[in-house]
């Protein structure tokens, strides 16, 4: 089946890692060129080098953190010289939080709205004018059945991804008229590290059997009663 995706160029936040790093694989193996945005430039460079000898496609890491806005700039400008635009852009990047509503404070709720929302927010408007010059172009929202149906231990994250749902719906409705598609997905449980940071945190005090309390949620809330993997 032909994607028509060689030479198109994707710009994947959170991507040398998880959901985000196995998209950048699946896109490179269709011809697609890379920018890959994540904080750790010492692994999100070594997997941009190890795609682009794979799949012979070009491939670049720029160490950014998507919840401050100066870094999302940074990333635009990088997307212009190196690239000249995009045609994709896939908004992955996020993290869990295990804080209850009454116990988190703002500066927690206001990091969450910064990577979960607000980076979306920016990346568009940083973004969008290339694809409209380019004439068309896709965003995809990576949010969470967290966004339709909350987990009690997850609120701020169940939050935020639930506004990147309705940011992504509205979005697609201002940018129709210029041949841009804008979508969300909303994955289940899939085994990401940071489904594995959040397990350990939670299991600390209690013997630290994260494994098992995995396990548990998977068999109580997956059909399959697994976790998927970002391939799948």
């Amino acid at each position: 089946m032909e994607l028509h995706l060689k030479d198109k160029v994707a710009v994947i936040t959170g991507g040398s890692i998880g959901i985000g790093l196995a998209i950048a694989e699946g896109l490179a193996n269709e011809g697609t060129h890379l920018l890959l945005v994540a904080r750790q430039p010492e692994r999100l460079n070594a997997e941009a080098e190890r795609i682009k000898q794979l799949y012979g496609v070009r491939a670049l890491g720029v160490s950014a953190d998507v919840a401050v806005a100066k870094d999302i700039e940074e990333v635009v400008r990088v997307v212009e010289r190196e690239f000249g635009g995009a045609d994709i852009l896939i908004n992955n990047a996020g993290t869990g939080s295990n804080e209850t509503i009454m116990e988190a404070p703002d500066e927690k709720w206001q990091f969450y709205w910064d990577i979960h929302l607000m980076a979306a927010v920016r990346l568009a408007r940083g973004l969008v004018p290339f694809m409209r010059r380019r004439g068309g172009g896709v965003i995809l929202h990576n949010a969470s059945i967290c966004a339709a149906q909350p987990l009690w231990y997850e609120p701020i994250y169940n939050v935020t991804k639930a506004a990147l749902m309705m940011f992504s719906k509205t979005l697609s409705l201002e940018l129709v008229k210029d041949n841009i598609r804008v979508n969300t997905v909303n994955p289940g449980l899939i085994l990401t590290p940071d489904w594995i940071k959040t397990a350990k945190q939670l299991t600390a005090d209690k013997g630290g059997d994260w494994q098992g309390y995995l396990d548990a949620i998977a068999k109580e809330h997956a059909p399959i009663a697994r976790f998927g993997t970002p391939e799948e």
